[in-house]
């Protein structure tokens, strides 16, 4: 790589074909997160077509999984219960050929949990999500999180994502005021988020159900889809962030975008 990363924008046309094939065909995507996001991410995928669930229970997860269209693990509220609900749900996930995303929350500070996290890294993730701080944990190189903030650059962090891809085999998102999305060759830069989304609780943790969503649509266009699910969050975040006064007021706004958005929007067309 060289020292620009062969940064590239990523081209809305992509996305409005992705969103278009998102709305039609409406995935089921299996939540396992965090207890703080749940409401809020069940709102984001209905907002934009797609069915969340969360089955939660080790007895149910696994089975759950295999009949999902996508699978996200976050592991903001990590227990032991839930660790083994979650390996039983990849493990269903990779033997039904379900796609999962991998949100690495708080990874890097907590022993527990980044110990778990590698575990998890190593049954093979479509996607990775995670904070600049999150990312460079994940990779072995040293940051500057604390809990679940980062105090990194999501750019400082793309070295790190580059090497994680590679490693991985995953394509990895870096969020942050400008969102990076690389499977170890390709970096797209999506310039289109705002600072009020790190002022509401899950908009991160919702981007990686919304990632599980949209890699359901295609096997082998896996940055592409990526990338399309990034720019469609931001985008609507960085809309819903100049209507509105403060975090209490973006909430709604932000849903409601995400419900109106349509495919000319993500080409220049005005939300």
């Amino acid at each position: 790589m060289n020292s620009s990363h062969n940064l590239q924008p990523f081209p809305g046309s992509a996305a409005a074909h992705w969103l278009t094939q998102l709305r039609t065909t409406s995935p089921l995507v299996h939540c396992l997160t965090n207890q703080v996001v749940q409401n809020f991410t069940a709102n984001v995928l209905l907002a934009l077509g797609t069915s969340p669930a969360m089955v939660v229970a080790r007895q149910e997860a696994g089975d759950f999984s295999a009949i999902a269209s996508g699978l996200l693990i976050n592991v903001g509220t990590l227990n032991e219960t839930q660790a083994e609900a979650m390996l039983l749900a990849v493990e269903s996930a990779n033997r039904a050929n379900v796609p999962w995303v991998l949100d690495p929350v708080a990874v890097g500070g907590l022993s527990y949990r980044t110990d778990f996290a590698h575990q998890l890294l190593t049954m093979k993730p479509a996607a990775i999500r995670g904070n600049a701080s999150e990312i460079m944990a994940l990779a072995g190189l040293s940051s500057a999180g604390r809990g679940v903030d980062s105090t990194d650059d999501s750019l400082a962090a793309l070295p790190a994502a580059i090497e994680l891809a590679n490693g991985s085999g995953a394509i990895v998102a870096v969020t942050g005021a400008i969102d990076y999305v690389t499977d170890g060759q390709t970096c797209y830069a999506l310039p289109f988020g705002d600072p009020l989304m790190t002022r509401v609780v899950g908009t991160g943790c919702a981007l990686s159900a919304v990632v599980a969503a949209f890699l359901s649509l295609d096997k082998e266009k896996t940055l592409e889809l990526v990338a399309s699910a990034c720019m469609v969050m931001a985008l609507c975040g960085g809309v819903a962030a100049s209507e509105s006064a403060g975090p209490g007021s973006f909430v709604p706004r932000f849903l409601d975008l995400l419900y109106q958005l349509q495919p000319e929007h993500l080409m220049g067309k005005t939300l």
